[in-house]
């Protein structure tokens, strides 16, 4: 134990001393480097895959789900997805630097604000070997120090990764330490990284609720999270109806796995019978079990009978749950009351109404005749993210370079002194 403490603590002190060093860092060097880490990782495809096959060969001899290891796995068009991924967040306009709201006072003085990296991030994430290349380049590019720590199914394909990533700061000049993997699969690393605040500044926890509930209960640094993906559409009486089953169809069904991917849907009281019986027969051949409130099961009694449970569940599977509310008031309300503040979607040609479910759902994406399955970082225009956050503080929704940074007040004065 003591040996991960010291060592946990080197790597922070490396990696405090390394972000002092990409603060300063230049747009040119840093799409260099990840330029050079794109190459790298085309170049050494071959061995990638390699040690990714270890990976995914110790994770079938030890039981992982099936899930989890489509999850794991590394193939040659995933290894191009990493390097494109890298290409695009050099493409990305630099945050770093950026002034803003400038404005003079009375005084004399000009106030205004700066963008500037957080410092050092440290992200600790599940399953995914493309995660590795993806935290580094978003990192990398906001100017950040990163501390990543991989699950242990993962080990051999993320220290693949990783050393792809030290060539390209090798290649830019910039240091090793900048991104730095933690080589060791004991879970009291994790314990030890989300508590040293004199080294870390923020955690970013990327996995299922279990891992990420842990790191929000246990850190002593803020945290950018989100815990579940609740997420409603909801169908108005004025709603254009081939519209809103194009729309509940895709959010459900387009992917099951996804925390954006639609759980509960509402439907307005005064047409549930004319657009529950086609979208219902959508998701009974798509294979969807519905649980319903006796309205929705009046109308469709295939139906199981949803319980008061079932509004608070993210199933992240083939299923849904359905309930018939009397208004807007009302769907507002149970998306306030059950929804976990991620996204959610109103389906209506009226102005008035969409607006005020814009103002009164309180999530991190809040739509209107859109399927909630857009909740991205990509699909935002932010290139890339690395996270959803439902916290208010900070960064909230698709957490992109603007995510990974934040402002310092500057002031620019003619020699003026306060009186």
């Amino acid at each position: 134990m003591e040996d991960i403490k010291t060592y946990m603590q080197q790597t922070g002190q490396r990696a405090r001393a390394a972000s002092r060093i990409m603060a300063q860092a230049d747009t040119a060097a840093k799409n260099r480097a990840l330029e050079a880490i794109a190459a790298a990782i085309l170049n050494g495809s071959a061995q990638l895959i390699a040690e990714n096959t270890r990976d995914v060969q110790a994770a079938r001899a030890n039981g992982l789900d099936a899930a989890s290891i489509d999850r794991l796995t590394l193939t040659e068009k995933t290894v191009r997805g990493m390097a494109e991924g890298l290409r695009q967040i050099a493409q990305l306009a630099d945050p770093i630097g950026e002034i803003s709201e400038m404005k003079y006072r009375p005084s004399g003085i000009q106030v205004g604000r700066m963008r500037v990296p957080l410092g050092v991030i440290g992200i600790i994430y599940e399953s995914r070997p493309n995660v590795t290349a993806d935290a580094a380049g978003l990192c990398l590019k906001s100017g950040n120090a990163a501390i990543l720590r991989g699950g242990s199914e993962a080990i051999y394909s993320n220290q693949a990764i990783a050393a792809c990533v030290h060539e390209g700061l090798r290649a830019a000049s910039l240091p090793e330490a900048a991104v730095q993997m933690v080589a060791t699969t004991d879970r009291a690393a994790v314990g030890e990284l989300i508590t040293m605040k004199d080294y870390v500044d923020v955690i970013v926890p990327r996995g299922g609720k279990s891992l990420i509930a842990r790191i929000s209960e246990e850190a002593r640094i803020p945290v950018i999270k989100h815990l579940d993906g609740i997420c409603h559409v909801y169908i108005d009486d004025e709603a254009d109806l081939d519209k809103a089953i194009r729309i509940a169809d895709n959010a459900k069904t387009h992917r099951y796995g996804v925390c954006n991917a639609m759980e509960t849907l509402l439907v307005n009281a005064s047409i549930a019978a004319k657009v529950l019986p086609p979208l219902c027969r959508i998701y009974l051949d798509k294979k969807v079990e519905l649980r319903g409130d006796d309205a929705a099961r009046a109308i469709i009694p295939q139906m199981k009978v949803a319980v008061e449970e079932d509004w608070r569940t993210e199933y992240l599977a083939p299923t849904l749950s359905v309930r018939v509310v009397a208004n807007l008031g009302e769907a507002i309300e149970h998306i306030n009351t059950y929804g976990s503040l991620h996204t959610d979607s109103i389906v209506t040609e009226n102005y008035t109404r969409a607006m005020r479910f814009l103002r009164e759902v309180d999530s991190s994406s809040v739509m209107v005749n859109a399927s909630t399955r857009f909740a991205d970082g990509f699909e935002y225009g932010l290139g890339a993210e690395i996270g959803i956050s439902t916290d208010k503080l900070h960064a909230r929704g698709p957490v992109g370079l603007e995510g990974l940074t934040s402002q310092k007040f500057i002031v620019l004065g003619n020699g003026q002194v306060r009186v």
